[in-house]
């Protein structure tokens, strides 16, 4: 099946995209389902019907604790978190709930649809300090009107790459997956590149005005050294996170990252099918 053609974003009011009557019923089976092979396959069947019936229009859903405008086409994320959150990075999510306090302090680096981001302002409390920082343009549009529809008000979008300097680079997007992005090249024949504004870990914090880091969630396709490595080698210890979370790339990391982060007093938490979870102290 081809993959319908989907807009940057869509102004209509929230609300609008409501699942309906074919569509409805699949998200209420398919977010009802357990684990185990079978059920993976029925979801997998269940979920190409209602992309077919949806036919490139979004849906309005409450998930993960917020509400979000989704577009379940060719963005995994999207898919994933509309049809079934509970098995959504769920290890990891748990463990970073049982961390998150009233003043929580959480930067997510590849925030995409703002899934991570909006959860955890969810549990958190209107003293936290939130960043989702995405560079895709399309994708922000979508992060940005989804933290519009929340009534949270402690995230804020960052529209930027964040790498080991700060200026202009170029950003490797995946046509298969339009969350899929990575300063690395992508293994693509199909796979465009843009041009993006980015930053460091470091120079995001201290212009952000963050003394503290609670715990960052870093997802850059195999670039996650590019971002930790220079950070560790100048920040001081007081913006060390206290919880890591982040993509498995060790194929495509060039240091040992695992042995960086317990050299400065991380130890693993968690190896789950996609993401590694570590905390200091």
């Amino acid at each position: 099946m081809s993959t319908p053609a989907t807009p940057r974003s869509d102004a209509a009011p929230y609300g609008a995209h409501a699942p309906r009557g074919l569509v409805r019923w699949i998200i209420a089976r398919t977010r009802a389902m357990p684990g185990g092979w079978l059920s993976r396959r029925l979801i997998f069947v269940l979920r190409r019907l209602a992309v077919k019936a949806l036919d490139g229009a979004p849906v309005d859903v409450e998930t993960l604790g917020a509400r979000m405008r989704l577009f379940p086409y060719n963005n995994v994320c999207e898919k994933r978190v509309l049809f079934t959150p509970q098995f959504f990075d769920a290890e990891e999510r748990e463990i970073l709930a049982s961390r998150v306090s009233e003043d929580f302090t959480f930067v997510d680096i590849g925030a995409n649809v703002g899934a991570y981001a909006l959860f955890v302002a969810a549990l958190a409390g209107p003293r936290a300090s939130i960043l989702a920082v995405e560079p895709q343009p399309d994708i922000f549009d979508r992060l940005t009107f989804n933290i519009s529809q929340n009534p949270f008000g402690t995230v804020k979008a960052v529209a930027c790459a964040v790498a080991d300097k700060t200026g202009e680079l170029t950003l490797f997007l995946d046509p298969r997956n339009s969350g899929e992005s990575s300063l690395r090249v992508i293994g693509s024949s199909q796979a465009r590149s843009i041009r993006v504004p980015a930053t460091t870990l470091l120079d995001l914090l201290r212009n952000e005005g963050f003394t503290r880091l609670d715990a960052v969630k870093l997802d850059v396709e195999g670039a996650e050294d590019i971002i930790l490595g220079p950070f560790f080698a100048s920040a001081p210890e007081n913006l060390f996170p206290k919880l890591v979370v982040l993509e498995n790339g060790a194929g495509q990391w060039q240091i040992d990252l695992p042995a960086l982060l317990e050299s400065h007093g991380y130890r693993r938490l968690a190896r789950t099918r996609l993401n590694l979870v570590y905390e200091r102290g």
